[in-house]
């Protein structure tokens, strides 16, 4: 996987959905010396290129000369990795001084949305819908590129067709993300969905994308398919991300991604001590997810879709029990990877046989998955 430097302004949201994990009340922001230790500690770190991500939390709380400023200085201090940048928002603090700050660095945008108003907001709370609507026309006023992140819930999973619909009528791209137990709930499987749940979602998902092929993203389908064809992970899910992947947090902190960002038994150093590769490897954290990856590599070796996916991401594997956090397994969602991968290679093939390159008649067909792999 690419070397990828998450930035978290804040842990702190606007925001308050039923479902989320993340958000500490009391963050402080980063401020601009954090910025700099962050560089300073990257100037010697490593040399290929490079994405950042601010992320968090909800990271527009920084406010607008945070980012002016951040984004001069990793461009210019760091320009031997070619910086590329991304953003993940609400959208509500959006506002036009930030749209063309953004679009001046070609900065996509990653957002947040259920479905429908009423679909979202029992989620979300109520307003969300709105408030996420007007930042993102503010984006799409300044030519920014937006898509958004869809939760299915316990709830929102009933609905599936009404929120394929929604994203599709409004000519929205779409990702999708399984609501996982909860690590910090009373009550952590309120929300959530079963690997099974999310494999059948994704089965469906399939179908009607092939349906309306060309009208509409859906981003996790074109992983999959990609990732089948090239018999490797394209994303961070399913690519080996541990060791290549970091996130800083408003202190400074560095952690192997913003998902572990809070769990203090993560930490695997601060940027003012200027860590080297080295020095992070010998960190309790990322030695625990270096064990991981042999466990995984040792049970999931002899699967034929192992490779498209290095058994998945290391936060999902996370199970609590009596208080404890462990990763003592493979991604909880294995069997829904298992499903659509199947799926896949199962039209794939057929597909390729109908093609008539392999001699024969070759069939008129409607777009399928090898065109997905094609994109």
């Amino acid at each position: 996987m690419a070397f990828h430097v998450m930035i978290i302004p804040s842990m702190n949201c606007p925001s308050d959905c039923s479902y989320c994990w993340g958000v500490d009340r009391d963050s402080k922001v980063m401020d601009t010396e954090t910025v700099r230790e962050m560089v300073s500690w990257l100037r010697d770190f490593r040399k290929e290129p490079a994405t950042f991500t601010f992320h968090g939390g909800e990271p527009l709380l920084a406010g607008y000369e945070f980012y002016r400023k951040t984004l001069q200085l990793i461009s210019t201090e760091l320009d031997f990795l070619k910086p590329a940048f991304a953003i993940q928002t609400n959208l509500w603090l959006m506002t036009d001084e930030l749209a063309e700050l953004f679009a001046e660095y070609s900065i996509p945008i990653g957002s947040s949305l259920d479905g429908p108003r009423e679909i979202n907001d029992h989620q979300r709370g109520d307003g969300y819908f709105d408030k996420t609507m007007k930042g993102y026309e503010i984006a799409r006023r300044h030519g920014l590129k937006v898509s958004f992140i869809s939760t299915f819930t316990s709830y929102s999973i009933r609905r599936k067709e009404d929120i394929f619909e929604f994203f599709l009528e409004n000519k929205m791209n779409m990702k999708l993300h399984p609501a996982l137990p909860s690590l910090k709930s009373p009550d952590p499987e309120e929300w959530a969905i079963t690997a099974e749940e999310y494999g059948d979602l994704l089965l469906y998902l399939l179908e009607r994308y092939l349906e309306h092929f060309g009208e509409i993203e859906i981003q996790n389908i074109d992983h999959f398919a990609k990732s089948a064809f090239l018999r490797r992970g394209v994303v961070c899910t399913h690519a080996d991300c541990v060791g290549n992947t970091f996130a800083v947090d408003p202190y400074g902190d560095i952690y192997p991604c913003y998902r572990f960002v809070g769990m203090k038994d993560y930490i695997m150093g601060n940027v003012s001590d200027r860590p080297s590769m080295e020095d992070l490897n010998e960190s309790d954290a990322l030695r625990s997810l270096y064990d991981w990856r042999k466990m995984v590599d040792d049970e999931c070796g002899d699967c034929e879709f192992y490779r498209y996916c290095l058994g998945g991401c290391p936060y999902n594997a996370i199970t609590v029990e009596n208080g404890v956090r462990r990763i003592d397994g493979v991604d909880h969602q294995c069997q829904a990877y298992r499903m659509i991968f199947t799926e896949i290679n199962r039209r794939a093939n057929r597909e390729f046989l109908e093609s008539g390159i392999l001699g024969g008649q070759k069939k008129k067909s409607k777009p399928g998955v090898l065109d997905i792999m094609m994109k």
